[in-house]
């Protein structure tokens, strides 16, 4: 009887440290979002997509690949046991994934109905902005736009003008998960803090105007993006997520005039002036499935 009792009581004294152990290795979930136009280098269109002005493209995809890089194998270091990356700039198929580590998976290509936040839900711990630029409505910033560079002159959520880093923070957030870090230009990173919080930011380069800037090198720039997402993976517990009151009122402003005569013909949608439509949403998940309906919608989608 005393020997049981004796090898009942090693038994639980060695599961001590193997308890600590397991929750030293607890689980952390990450999204990386990586956009383009806030790479170190990229100033015009010769670096951001594939067509006839794109010399440079090929490239950088190779920079944008090794900044996401950077961002996964810092978070990987400071305890990251899942992430997923979500190729969140052009045609959503920029990263080269060959060269992305096996323990990680992609969202590629549109349509996706949470838009460059697609693949995150409530499991997650933290969100991460990789090569993020400054909002249409923000004077500054290299490649500044809101979601269209070619259609939108202002987003608008409750009144307030938004970038698309505060609305990826504001569909984190509705599943309670906070933006940990960003990386970009000055201005992007200036502008998202100001919106979102005190989150860590990677400045890669200053602007100087839409398609210039004085820029790190690739090389110091991937060692910037990992200094600051490491720090921010171990600060993860001070960062609150950015949540959208419901429901949420959205207004986009169209550079052109047609596209808010047209959507005005339907009943969900208020026409407010010559160039700008309203559309009020149940939650943050709605309005963005109605701006990726805006944004991705053709007449002649095929198959």
């Amino acid at each position: 009887m005393v020997k049981k009792l004796i090898l009942a009581l090693v038994a639980i004294l060695l599961c001590v440290p193997c308890s600590s152990q397991a929750q030293q290795r607890r689980k952390l979930k990450l999204l990386i979002s990586v956009d383009m136009e806030g790479i170190g280098g990229v100033v015009t269109e010769a670096q951001l997509g594939p067509g006839v002005d794109g010399w440079e493209y090929q490239r950088f995809r190779e920079f944008m690949t090794a900044e996401a890089n950077a961002a996964i194998q810092a978070a990987f270091d400071a305890g990251a046991t899942e992430i997923v990356v979500a190729d969140s700039h052009g045609n959503g198929q920029n990263l080269l994934i060959e060269k992305l580590p096996k323990g990680v998976t992609v969202v590629r290509s549109w349509p996706r109905p949470l838009m460059m936040m697609q693949g995150i839900d409530d499991s997650f711990d933290g969100a991460i902005f990789i090569g993020y630029h400054a909002s249409t409505a923000n004077s500054a910033g290299v490649r500044a736009h809101t979601i269209s560079s070619a259609r939108f002159a202002d987003v608008r959520f409750n009144g307030a003008s938004m970038s698309e880093a505060s609305i990826n923070a504001a569909i984190a957030g509705h599943f309670g998960v906070p933006v940990l870090m960003i990386s970009g230009d000055d201005a992007a990173v200036a502008e998202a803090q100001k919106q979102i919080g005190p989150i860590e930011g990677a400045v890669v380069k200053w602007n100087y105007g839409f398609h210039s800037a004085r820029t790190l090198t690739p090389e110091a720039a991937q060692e910037l993006i990992r200094e600051k997402v490491k720090r921010a993976v171990t600060r993860i517990g001070e960062f609150n997520p950015y949540r959208m009151g419901a429901p949420v009122l959205l207004e986009i402003q169209f550079k052109n005039y047609r596209p808010a005569e047209v959507l005005a013909y339907l009943s969900i949608v208020e026409r407010v002036d010559s160039h700008t439509i309203r559309f009020t949403g149940k939650d943050i998940v709605e309005v963005t499935k109605f701006i990726e309906f805006v944004t991705q919608y053709e007449s002649n989608l095929s198959p």
